[in-house]
């Protein structure tokens, strides 16, 4: 007989960084990384028309555009009678 396999759950490594944890990785990318070279790097990027640039300047400068779903209903899609119908037991 085949065991089930466990895939629900919490995992070990899953989730959101300690707040900790992330400033570490901040200040190690710090030490390693010049701010001004990243940015003069996404000029260029921009410059050269790279959407995902232009994208991620846009989201940070103005912000992310909040998603919209665009949903359309018909009321001809629904039999109103059935709908709205009392059921005989219940009476």
């Amino acid at each position: 007989m085949k065991e089930k396999s466990n895939r629900g759950g919490a995992r070990e490594g899953a989730g959101r960084k300690s707040k900790d944890e992330e400033l570490k990785i901040i200040e190690r990318l710090d030490n390693i990384i010049e701010s001004d070279d990243v940015i003069k790097s996404l000029k260029v990027l921009i410059k050269e028309g790279n959407f995902n640039a232009i994208k991620l300047y846009l989201e940070y400068r103005y912000g992310k555009p909040k998603e919209t779903i665009e949903t359309t209903h018909n009321i001809n899609d629904f039999n109103i009678k059935e709908l709205f119908k009392v059921n005989d037991r219940d009476k």
